[in-house]
């Protein structure tokens, strides 16, 4: 389980394998590895993803640092295909920056909302325009997902917790203030790329249950 809150970006060291399995790693400041385990969960790009391995600082990377004063670790995963062809992934190569966020632990503040980690969908970006206090992000996305999307309700984009804008049939907008665009990787996005989506759970469950209900009663 996740808030949707972006912790820190992390960079794709190496990403080996096919388009039915592959090893990823990332090279991340040390301090967001604390006390982790293997078998772990971290969202990457909002995509729940397993920890295999890590090292906090290691040999090659020793002393280095982030920019920031912070030595540099390192952390795997293995992707199965199934996640690879539901999430933009696929689509790392070395050097691009991902989103990153530890698993909810007990005493966490939840700042965003409730996120699964489970992908849905991906959307198009078709349109990004900025001002000096905002960034208006467009996306396309497949109608059959507008049902779970609404105006002023949350949205998992990359694994952040967002607001959703106004709505059509078969897209969203979203208002990036800076801090967002700094904090993840989608200050760097592009119009053509490819975003990871997970609606909102409980908008989902409600959607559903209400769908299910009125097929019953109502043939």
């Amino acid at each position: 389980m996740f808030t949707g809150i972006v912790q820190t970006k992390a960079v794709v060291s190496a990403f080996v394998g096919n388009d039915k399995f592959r090893t990823l790693t990332l090279a991340v400041a040390s301090e967001y590895l604390n006390n982790l385990t293997i078998g772990a969960s971290i969202a990457i790009n909002g995509v729940c993803l397993t920890v295999t391995h890590f090292e906090q600082a290691s040999s090659v990377n020793e002393g280095h640092s982030t920019g920031q004063g912070h030595s540099i670790g390192m952390v795997q995963f293995d992707i199965i295909d199934e996640t690879l062809k539901q999430t933009n992934l696929l689509k790392l190569d070395i050097g691009h920056k991902v989103n990153f966020e530890r698993s909810v632990t007990f005493g966490t503040e939840l700042g965003g909302h409730i996120v699964s980690g489970h992908i849905q969908t991906t959307a198009k970006i078709t349109d990004i325009q900025t001002s000096t206090d905002n960034c208006k992000v467009s996306l396309a996305v497949d109608s059959q997902w507008m049902k779970y999307i609404l105006y002023k309700g949350f949205v998992s984009v990359n694994g952040s917790s967002l607001t959703v804008g106004n709505t059509t049939e078969n897209s969203f907008n979203l208002h990036l203030i800076p801090e967002t665009l700094k904090l993840t990787n989608l200050g760097s996005a592009e119009v053509g790329d490819y975003l990871n989506i997970e609606v909102d759970q409980q908008t989902y469950t409600t959607v559903e249950t209400v769908e299910r209900y009125l097929k019953q009663h109502h043939g």
